[in-house]
């Protein structure tokens, strides 16, 4: 009889840590998917309610814990409930590195306590268990979080050959390949190719690309659509590519959706803030006095084109020969080529959080347009007074509506100051730097 129930033992520890799984995988679903059971409204109770979750699965596990401690299944079930809550624990970590000494094979044992090294802010330790975990079986998890550890850690401590941009691009892309329909890995990728786009050239299709995986994880995944970082992530790329309305919604629903979260509060404040500044200026010609601006347009003329009006100026778009002067109210919205806006600086605005430098240009007629300036050096800018001449200038209107707030102007975007002639003269290469912009790392 005895020889009986010893060989019914390992039985029922199988189905009790099985129901332990159980119980923890319901655990992260309802962190996950708070908002299939909540409204938005509920948002700032998730913290709470997820950690009444956290504490009731962890009393379960310490009434299991005589009976099971010494088994690595249980040891990763209870490290995986320390998991669910967003900072590092140590207690975690301890059951999670007991576990997978115990059993070396434990794929999630790896990937769970890489999570807590990444929280514990210990990346290579976080980059070693990914590998680790990879070298026991490739898997998807393991492969978009050693995509995301790729893009934290400082080039001091990149190993691998290549660009580590690229390196992480590749690994976000097998991890979608080995399950098309995980919302997360798609996250992921969008993630990968915003960096891809900030570090290799801000080619448009990189953009894209992004833009297209942030909505491939919507698609496939209806808990991605309350994802805050996504909307925060893919709200950065937004206003880098001056889709101002798109951005200020996406920060918008991040601060519905994660109402403790102050990057995304901060965000939206400022994008407004510089929309009602630029909106103002643009009104009032920076304020200009009428006598004043007369005089700075007085000797405005096609001799302030400089280089332009060579016949062997390369333009923007590649052509060669001399740029005829247009002003602003004959441009038409897009790009115009052949041609050159010309005019003088009446403002520019020093915005928090702006990613281009910002000024006002008016012409001979007194019309004024806002101009956009990126990859500029800090110490590059242009003076109230300066002639400025924009060759092929892309023009856009901006029109948008957010909350009770409605902005309707037009621009010029200018990717580089190396672009502009500035009192009659090119800019030299020291005032352009690339901009670089990475996602955070919030809960990516």
């Amino acid at each position: 009889m005895a020889e009986e129930e010893k060989q019914s033992e390992p039985v029922t520890d199988k189905n009790e840590l099985q129901k332990l799984k159980e119980l923890v995988d319901d655990l992260y679903r309802f962190r996950d998917c708070y908002f299939e059971t909540h409204s938005i409204e509920d948002a700032e109770k998730k913290d709470g309610d997820v950690t009444q979750e956290i504490e009731k699965t962890l009393k379960y596990l310490q009434e299991k814990e005589n009976q099971l401690k010494q088994k690595a299944e249980f040891l990763l079930q209870k490290g995986r409930c320390l998991n669910v809550a967003p900072d590092y624990s140590a207690e975690a970590e301890k059951c999670l590195s007991r576990a997978v000494k115990l059993e070396p094979g434990l794929v999630d044992g790896w990937n769970t306590l890489g999570e807590q090294y990444w929280k514990k802010g210990d990346l290579i330790g976080a980059k070693n268990c990914f590998t680790g975990a990879l070298q026991q079986s490739k898997n998807k998890v393991s492969l978009r979080s050693l995509s995301m550890v790729l893009r934290q850690l400082p080039q001091t401590e990149q190993k691998t050959p290549g660009h580590p941009t690229l390196e992480s691009v590749y690994l976000a892309r097998q991890a979608v390949q080995l399950d098309v329909e995980d919302g997360t890995s798609w996250f992921v990728l969008g993630n990968a190719y915003v960096s891809m786009f900030f570090a290799c050239g801000q080619k448009p299709e990189f953009s894209q690309q992004a833009l297209s995986a942030y909505a491939q994880a919507e698609k496939v995944d209806r808990t991605a659509s309350f994802n805050p970082d996504l909307h925060f992530n893919r709200s950065t790329l937004f206003q880098y590519e001056e889709m101002f309305g798109s951005a200020l919604e996406g920060y918008s629903r991040a601060v519905a959706l994660n109402p403790g979260w102050d990057d995304p509060i901060m965000k939206e404040k400022q994008l407004l803030d510089y929309l009602r500044n630029v909106t103002e200026l643009l009104q009032n010609k920076g304020k200009t006095k009428p006598r004043r601006l007369q005089k700075m347009l007085s000797n405005l003329s096609v001799s302030e084109l400089g280089p332009c009006s060579s016949p062997e100026f390369r333009s923007p778009s590649g052509q060669i020969g001399s740029l005829e002067p247009r002003t602003l109210s004959s441009l038409k919205h897009g790009h115009n080529s052949g041609v050159a806006a010309l005019g003088k600086v009446v403002f520019s605005l020093a915005s928090e959080g702006s990613v281009s430098f910002t000024f006002g240009m008016v012409d001979s007629e007194e019309t004024c347009i806002v101009v956009m300036v990126y990859n500029m050096a800090h110490s590059w800018g242009v003076l109230i007074g300066d002639t400025v001449v924009i060759p092929e200038p892309l023009i856009k209107r901006n029109i948008i509506t957010h909350k009770d707030e409605s902005f309707d102007f037009r621009s010029i975007r200018v990717d580089s100051p190396l672009l502009l002639i500035v009192n009659g003269k090119k800019q030299n290469v020291y005032s352009q730097i690339a901009t670089s912009i990475s996602c955070k790392p919030h809960r990516e």
